[in-house]
């Protein structure tokens, strides 16, 4: 009975006329940040900030959370159409959702991406509502240790989402790394690796590396292959709608994306970006057919999609319920709380009780918004893909050097997508894919940082990741899968061995 108490407390809340006007702001501002690529939702939700100096806190932290979630869906847009990641978490639908495009499936792909959004969204939202209490003690459980392994077999997963070999992918995972090292130590202060230049000492920018690698290189492969002169068919309610082989392909993914995110974004520090990267990695394993994975496969935009939205419905338990900021755009929304004088914490939920459960309800009625506004313009993004290839790609940098610019005011971040763009050009070249090296850039420095503390606090004691039994476990996880990954190669080339002997032999007789 208490749980319904809440949210009906909640439902009053938030069917207020004037919370409803914010949320449905909020998410469609978040739809429209997260298709224009480069933007962000910290961008949009910094700007927002001083407006909610005048507004009830319910009403602010609901808008700002409606921009959040709403840049998931519109995220996926661009980089379905455009091969543009409107946000970092969005750079895995890139994957498999450009190719789909590329095939005249745009129209599915984005009707099943917003599918996707709202059903791992849902899932997450449940999860908040029933588990919140338990996945907050399981997060603290956490220590760097744990957080250390965790990523580790991320990076490890990262490394099988490459079409090509797994040495390719493990080379760009540490290149990503060493990328992830440049700029200031934050424990001696000391600049690695930036040559004198002042702007490279915060480090790379992550807005100008994903641009760069996915959107201009993209471009510049582009501007004289064949298929520029494709145009996609005319898109009609009938062809938006997956076939029904398409949709079974989606069901699994969507539960197993869901069920990841949600866990992922409940933990400290881990975030919608890297639940996408680590689901989409798991759907490339569990396939009969990794192969179609990077050529268009349904389940590489489904899973990653709903994985990315639960996470961001989850990622505000830590926030929440225990003052710990899952990410930058998180400590933001946290900065709007305590500027009104609330202090999130464990007490959160029984001093502000209105607050937290109508921004709960106001989860679902948020992502029921974005679905009535995402389903019917799926004709209308689809169209662009009808606009001269001419006139898309000099608009497509300008949107590019617009967003890059608008993040630091700095010239210097539209020199660096440039030169990514142009290195991102020739590994694709080179056939060496961008995902496993955005992943590595995102998850170095807290891998450094984690990797730090646990040794710190065990005394340069190693056996610190063995001896605690979640970090254990996921080692443990990450020398299977190193091992499952070296015996399909052997067993692939012995195979391969026999099949050319079996050749010779029928040649000779």
């Amino acid at each position: 009975m208490d749980l319904l108490s809440n949210l009906w407390l909640g439902l009053q809340v938030a069917a207020e006329p004037i919370t409803l006007a914010y949320c449905f702001f909020g998410v469609l501002l978040g739809t429209v940040v997260g298709v224009l690529p480069g933007i962000g939702a910290l961008a949009a939700i910094s700007l927002l900030l001083p407006l909610t100096y005048h507004m009830p806190p319910t009403a602010a932290i609901i808008m700002l959370a409606g921009v959040y979630y709403g840049a998931q869906y519109g995220g996926s847009t661009a980089s379905i159409l455009l091969n543009l990641p409107g946000t970092p978490s969005s750079a895995v639908t890139c994957l498999d959702g450009y190719p789909m495009a590329k095939k005249g499936k745009a129209g599915v792909a984005l009707f099943v991406t917003t599918i996707a959004s709202l059903a791992g969204a849902m899932s997450g939202l449940v999860l908040l509502v029933l588990f919140s209490p338990a996945i907050a003690s399981i997060g603290l459980k956490f220590g760097p240790a744990e957080f250390f392994s965790m990523m580790v077999l991320g990076l490890v997963a990262a490394s099988s989402m490459t079409a090509g070999s797994a040495a390719k992918g493990l080379c760009m995972v540490v290149f990503g790394l060493l990328l992830g090292m440049v700029g200031t130590d934050v424990n001696s202060g000391v600049a690695r690796f930036s040559f004198d230049v002042p702007e490279l000492m915060d480090g790379i920018n992550l807005i100008a590396l994903a641009m760069g690698l996915f959107g201009v290189a993209e471009v510049v492969r582009c501007i004289n292959s064949a298929d520029t002169n494709q145009k996609p068919e005319k898109v009609t309610l009938k062809s938006m709608v997956p076939t029904k082989d398409e949709f079974k392909a989606t069901v699994k993914p969507m539960m197993r994306g869901s069920a990841l995110g949600s866990a992922l974004g409940a933990l400290p520090g881990v975030g919608p970006s890297i639940a996408a990267f680590m689901s989409y990695a798991i759907e490339k394993k569990v396939a009969k057919d990794p192969s179609r994975f990077g050529q268009g496969a349904i389940e590489g935009i489904t899973a990653p999609e709903s994985a990315n939205n639960a996470a961001a419905q989850t990622a505000f338990v830590p926030s929440l319920s225990l003052g710990i900021p899952g990410d930058a755009v998180m400590a933001v929304m946290m900065g709007a709380l305590i500027i009104h004088g609330i202090q999130p914490g464990p007490n959160l939920i029984s001093e502000q009780p209105d607050l937290f459960w109508g921004l709960v309800v106001s989860f679902g009625i948020g992502n029921l918004m974005l679905v009535i506004l995402n389903l019917p313009t799926i004709g209308l993004w689809v169209a662009l893909l009808r606009i001269p290839f001419a006139w898309m790609y000099p608009a497509i940098i300008v949107f590019v050097a617009l967003g890059v610019y608008s993040v630091n005011n700095n010239a210097f971040d539209i020199y660096s997508v440039a030169a990514l763009g142009i290195m991102g050009y020739v590994l694709m070249v080179l056939r060496f894919e961008p995902a496993p090296l955005l992943l590595g850039y995102i998850l170095g420095p807290m891998l450094e940082e984690h990797l730090r503390r646990a040794m710190l606090l065990s005394r340069g004691d190693a056996m610190v990741f063995l001896e605690r039994p979640i970090s254990a476990s996921l080692l443990a996880c990450t020398a299977a899968m190193l091992g499952w990954a070296i015996w399909s190669t052997v067993r692939k080339s012995i195979k391969a061995k026999r099949a050319l002997d079996d050749a010779e032999r029928l040649a000779t007789t």
